[in-house]
Order: structure tokens, then C-alpha cells, then sequence
């Protein structure tokens, strides 16, 4: 008689999952954000030749900018298989002490002008090991809080691991704010470096939280059952590849907050006059806005179809963007200030709800690899490199419009991509998507569902169909 496989007990503080994720994130990209709006400010001065022209030097610290997206998709994979074959909590917390020591070591290093070449060539070494570690750490956060999560919620759950970016920026920007207040040479000389060296510290409380965090509810399911697989990566690819591709070309939109924070940062403070500190204060109040309509967005989409859904969402984006920077460019400053928030709020509740959305369409064995690798096959391919394109699309014809245009295309990529995704792997929250249903045949319907105990909370998922 074979026995029965033991069952994992639902989560019974799937609250302290989301909390543990939400903290983690916000440490992790805050020290991902101060790298942006440094490299906007001030590593253009510090890290390259005095003799060099501001326009190239600046583009050059968003080159080394890029270089952290760049490493993103190794740090996906790597963190990925990790979290596929161990755990997910393993992998946070390296993932979390990674960064710390990469964003401390940049607080430290020498400028141009003290070890020459030496200081970019370590800058880029550093902001490679951020990227690898954030690489690995948003499909963690998001699936550590959405896999302890009672399904039918598990799109709202994942929103407080988005939670974290908006927080992070905001740290970032408000500790530059603070920041700015100081005379020129001496932000210049050291100045700058305090918000690095702060990671530390977070990075300490961070490391408290995660260390006492339990295991994800799936992922106990897929160890007690002996469903791990050798090399998630090759599995991911071979049976699963056009899901990745199509979630990955969901993404675009969420980088166009790097048009509003790190390119527009360096554009109104070099050619609009703004002052740093009055453009930082815009930004905050921007993220203010992100935080509080990532929320809304997870909400919509776990209630109504998810097609309607996207498409209320993200079609105002492709007109807001352009409108944003055309608000900027009238140097007044609640104009821009509309501009920055209204234009924020579309691009916000779609960063709310897509990670519990992708966290839907892989497998349970394979999920860190498959989320992470979509999400940072973007970010290499989009993200680092927006401020880039931004920053020659300027260059090259002295105009803004372009820019503009380049931005609302991000939001057309992103919807057409998400409708495609959606038919195909389902598209309502209440009903189990297509990999959730291959889950299902292996663990039983009721497990897949989150076990009694999380149906009780709230109600098994219904098939799809």
C-alpha cells in the first residue's frame, strides 16, 4: 500500500511572508536606486575625467548604469536554480548580503582622480554584483509572498514585494534630497557616498527578517515530493519558452519609471534649470503616488477579467508619457509636478499586479527560473538600457520628442505582449491558470488550491474553462 506524500500545513502567517518580502526589497532596491540617481548627479564628475565632456561623461555613468542590468539575467539564473532546487529563502538571503556588500564597496571606492581608469573599471565591477544580486532577488521576493499567500489572493499577496520598489526609490531620492542641501565640492568630495555606506545597516535588519522567514507552501510541496529537476534553466527553455518570451515582453512599461527618475533627473537639471533639490522633491512625491496605486492595481486585476483589466491600465500610459515630459519642459513647476504623478499612476498598478500575473504561468518546479529569467531578459534588454537611449536619442537631435515617442511605445510593447500572454495561459485570478493546472494533476486539486486550510480562508480556485 503506498502511502500517502505528508502535506506541507499552509502558512499560518502568510502576513509575515509578505512583510519579510516587502522589507527585503525595499533594501534591495533602494541600494539599486541610489546607483541611478548617482550615476544621474554625480559619477559622471567623480568617476571619469574632469576633461571629458559632461554630455559623455554622464553618458558613460548610465553605460555603467546599464552594466548592472546587463549582469541581471546571470543572477536570475543563477539565484533561480538555487531557489528551484533548494528553496526560496536560500536564495533571498544571499542574494541580500550580495548587495549590501556590493553597495558599501561603492561608498568606498577611490575616484578618477585619486587610482585613474581603476575607478570606473571598479565601479563597473560593483554595479555587475548588484545586478546579480537583484537579478535573483525579485523572483524570490515575489513567489516567497505569493506561494504563502491563500491562492485566490496570491496577486494581491505578491503586491507587497512590488511594494519595495516604490520605497526603495523613495529612500534613495529622499536621502539625495537631504543630501543636496549640502555646498557642491562637498557633495562631490564625500557627501554622496553616506547613502551607500547606510546599506549596511539595512542590510542587517533585512538579514533578521529573512533568516526567521519559513519556506514557501509550494516549494515545501515540490521538495517533499521529489519534483525538483536537475537544471531548471534547460527545463525553462525547452518546455517553456515562449511563455518567457512573452512575459518578458510584458514588461517594458515598468521601465519607464528609469525616463522619469534617472534620465528626466539628469535632462532637467542640465538643460531645464531645475534645481537638483526641487526635482528630487518632484520624484518623491511621484513614488508617494507609485506606492499608493500599485495597490490598486493588483486589486483591479484580481477581480475582473485580467484582459480588461491590462487594457484600462496600460493604454492611458502610452499618452501619459509623452505628456509627462512635454509637462516638464514647461519649467513650471506644478505642471511638472502633475505631469510626474499623473503619469505615474498607470505604469504603477501594472508594477502591482504583473508579478503575482507571471508568478501564474510556470510550473511550481521550475517558477523561480522561469519569473526571473522573463523579468531580467527584460531589464537587460530594456531597462538599463532606457537612460542610454533616452540620453542619445537626446544627444542626437537636441529634441525631447523623441524621447517621448520612445517612452509611450514602451506601454504599447507591454499591452500587446500581456493580451497575448493572458490568452494563452488564462486570464482570470479566480480560476487556475494552465500551469497551476499541471500542478494540479500531480499534487491533487486541493493542493493546488493551497490545501484546506488556505480554502478556507477564502475559497479554492476554480478550474479553468
Amino acid at each position: 500500500m503506498t502511502r500517502p506524500h505528508p502535506q506541507p500545513a499552509a502558512n499560518p502567517r502568510p502576513g509575515r511572508a509578505a512583510l519579510a518580502a516587502f522589507v527585503g526589497t525595499t533594501i534591495e532596491w533602494y541600494d539599486f536606486y541610489i546607483y541611478g540617481t548617482a550615476a544621474a548627479l554625480v559619477f559622471g564628475k567623480v568617476f571619469f575625467a574632469s576633461t571629458m565632456n559632461p554630455g559623455v561623461a554622464t553618458l558613460l555613468a548610465f553605460v555603467t548604469f546599464w552594466a548592472g542590468f546587463a549582469a541581471r539575467p546571470l543572477g536570475g539564473i543563477v539565484f533561480g536554480h538555487l531557489g528551484d532546487r533548494v528553496g526560496r529563502k536560500t536564495a533571498l538571503v544571499i542574494t541580500l548580503v550580495m548587495m549590501g556588500l556590493a553597495t558599501t564597496g561603492i561608498g568606498l571606492l577611490p575616484s578618477y582622480a585619486q587610482i585613474g581608469a581603476w575607478a570606473p573599471a571598479g565601479l563597473v565591477v560593483l554595479r555587475v554584483l548588484q545586478g546579480v544580486a537583484v537579478g535573483g532577488e525579485w523572483g524570490g521576493a515575489v513567489l516567497i509572498a505569493s506561494e504563502n499567500a491563500p491562492k485566490h489572493r496570491s496577486i494581491l499577496y505578491a503586491a507587497f514585494a512590488q511594494q519595495g520598489s516604490p520605497t526603495g526609490n523613495l529612500l534613495a531620492t529622499g536621502a539625495f534630497f537631504a543630501l543636496s542641501a549640502l555646498p557642491t565640492p562637498a557633495f562631490l568630495m564625500w557627501g554622496w557616498r553616506i547613502p551607500f555606506l547606510l546599506s549596511a545597516v539595512l542590510v542587517v535588519v533585512g538579514m533578521v527578517i529573512r533568516l526567521k522567514l519559513e519556506e514557501s507552501a509550494d516549494m515545501q510541496r515540490v521538495l517533499q515530493r521529489k519534483r525538483t529537476v536537475k537544471l531548471p534553466l534547460r527545463d525553462v527553455v525547452r518546455d517553456h519558452w515562449p511563455v518567457v518570451l512573452l512575459a518578458a515582453g510584458t514588461l517594458p512599461v515598468i521601465n519607464v519609471t528609469y525616463f522619469r527618475s534617472t534620465f528626466a533627473l539628469s535632462w532637467a537639471t542640465r538643460e531645464l534649470g531645475y534645481a537638483q533639490g526641487t526635482f528630487l522633491g518632484i520624484l518623491s512625491m511621484s513614488l508617494v503616488v507609485q506606492f499608493l496605486m500599485q495597490p490598486v492595481g493588483a486589486w483591479l486585476v484580481s477581480k475582473i477579467d485580467m484582459r480588461r483589466a491590462m487594457c484600462w491600465i496600460l493604454i492611458p500610459e502610452i499618452v501619459l508619457m509623452p505628456v509627462m515630459f512635454h509637462a516638464l519642459a514647461t519649467r513650471s513647476y506644478w505642471i511638472a509636478v502633475a505631469g510626474m504623478c499623473v503619469s505615474t499612476i498607470p505604469s504603477a498598478m501594472f508594477y502591482g499586479a504583473v508579478g503575482g500575473v507571471l508568478a501564474r504561468v510556470f510550473p511550481a518546479n521550475v517558477r523561480y527560473t522561469g519569473l526571473s529569467l522573463a523579468y531580467q531578459l527584460s531589464a537587460l534588454v530594456v531597462g538599463g538600457g532606457t537612460p542610454v537611449l533616452a540620453q542619445a536619442i537626446l544627444n542626437a537631435t537636441g529634441s525631447i520628442v523623441g524621447v517621448a515617442i520612445a517612452s509611450g511605445l514602451y506601454a504599447c510593447v507591454s499591452l500587446v505582449c500581456m493580451l497575448a500572454l493572458l490568452n494563452r495561459t488564462g486570464h482570470r485570478a479566480d480560476e487556475l491558470s494552465s500551469a497551476e493546472r499541471s500542478d494540479a494533476a500531480e499534487w491533487g486539486a486541493d493542493n493546488a488550491a493551497g490545501g484546506p486550510e488556505q480554502a478556507s480562508e477564502g475559497g479554492a480556485l476554480k478550474p479553468a474553462g
